[in-house]
């Protein structure tokens, strides 16, 4: 392969991009190809530092050039990469309002999270939030956010300019209970990726930056509150390297009220999929159900935190994700080495069945995660393993 033509080719590529912003997601099909390609590349950028970056993910074996014409001056390295159009995404979440610092939100409680603080607060679980970013001078997340990276600008912290991440990170994490508002995990660490820009949208190629990141940084779960209706390859693939490195996503499954079918990347198998339910522990309206739904957790009407050290009442998937992710980070403070497979399984084995319209409680008709129950579980599991 002649890396440095295909160089050459990628410059001329980002100086005439699509007016879109999309971008190519070009994986090598051989890692030795990736790995001289780089090479290649460092050697000829230290002659050139005024060349602008190309972004890659190291785990994938991939690098991400911007969308411009038709691709086919690609044709001649078909052989050597996959090719694949960077798709848009969007965090799911739906109405919001502003409101007053919640305590202990109905949430939390409802999942039995405060009853489990006395054996686990979550303490150093990270958690990579892949979202719009965090507002590091709230409050309630002082001492709960670590630094995390902007992929959106690699030099500046992850800030949030939208509000969505703060949320996701106040539910997951908030450790203010005098004033402001507890997460289910208030001593867990929340590491920002910021992939999301202030319209709460992203490309799949961030995505996999993302994901790339915390595998590389050694999260220890990652929280997905996004999705997009179709499927990517490359995504999958970085998804199922997580999964067998460790690492268990958690993903929301989408806002369309569908029975039969729920977004990507929570429809992949290698994550857990939630869906929303209410106050009432029905499954709210607006929520995806059905089979590929792995667990449910609160996500109507839910009060955390927001930009500006405010507090926002929002409903959605999104929602509901961050109790799950809050759940696990406070098992795996207490049995570390259990694997994504694992958790999942202990998650819809210690899970409250749901109420269905008659008011009755069967498992066929989802389950709700039960924070107390699963850590409980947890620890019997490690105290009995060899």
């Amino acid at each position: 392969m002649d890396y440095t033509g295909f160089i050459q080719m990628l410059l001329e590529d980002m100086e005439s991009p699509a007016p879109s912003g999309a971008k190519r997601i070009l994986t090598f099909t051989d890692p030795r190809d990736y790995n001289a390609f780089q090479q290649t590349w460092q050697e000829l950028k230290a002659l050139h530092p005024e060349w602008p970056d190309i972004p890659s993910s190291h785990v994938l074996k991939s690098i991400i050039t911007p969308l411009s014409g038709s691709g086919k001056h690609l044709n001649p390295y078909k052989n050597d990469i996959l090719i694949e159009e960077d798709s848009l995404v969007q965090v799911h979440t739906l109405a919001n309002r502003s409101n007053q610092g919640p305590g202990i939100p109905y949430g939390v409680k409802q999942i039995q999270a405060p009853k489990a603080w006395s054996t686990s607060t979550g303490y150093r679980i990270k958690i990579g939030v892949i979202d719009t970013g965090a507002d590091y001078y709230h409050p309630d997340l002082r001492q709960s956010l670590a630094k995390g990276i902007n992929l959106l600008n690699r030099h500046m912290l992850p800030f949030d300019d939208n509000g969505h991440g703060t949320h996701i990170a106040g539910t997951i994490a908030a450790a203010n209970g005098t004033e402001g508002m507890i997460g289910v995990a208030p001593r867990a660490t929340i590491y920002p990726v910021k992939a999301f820009d202030h319209n709460g949208s992203a490309y799949v190629s961030d995505i996999i930056q993302g994901i790339d990141w915390c595998i590389r940084s050694r999260m220890h779960l990652i929280n997905m509150s996004f999705g997009m209706k179709t499927r990517s390859k490359a995504l999958l693939d970085i998804v199922n390297k997580a999964y067998i490195s460790g690492i268990s996503i958690i993903a929301s499954s989408g806002n369309d009220g569908k029975r039969r079918n729920i977004d990507y990347p929570a429809k992949y198998p290698q994550t857990i999929s939630v869906g929303a339910t209410d106050r009432n522990r029905r499954i709210a309206s607006f929520s995806n159900r059905g089979e590929y739904i792995d667990i449910y957790a609160p996500g109507d009407k839910i009060i955390s935190s927001w930009t500006h050290g405010k507090y926002h009442e929002m409903s959605g998937t999104s929602m509901a994700t961050s109790h799950v992710s809050g759940a696990i980070a406070l098992l795996l403070a207490q049995n570390p080495d259990l694997q994504p497979a694992e958790i999942k399984a202990l998650l819809q084995q210690t899970a409250t069945p749901l109420r269905n319209k008659r008011g009755q409680r069967r498992s066929g008709d989802g389950l709700e995660v039960n924070a107390l129950k699963l850590l409980k579980e947890g620890m019997k599991r490690k105290s009995s393993k060899p």
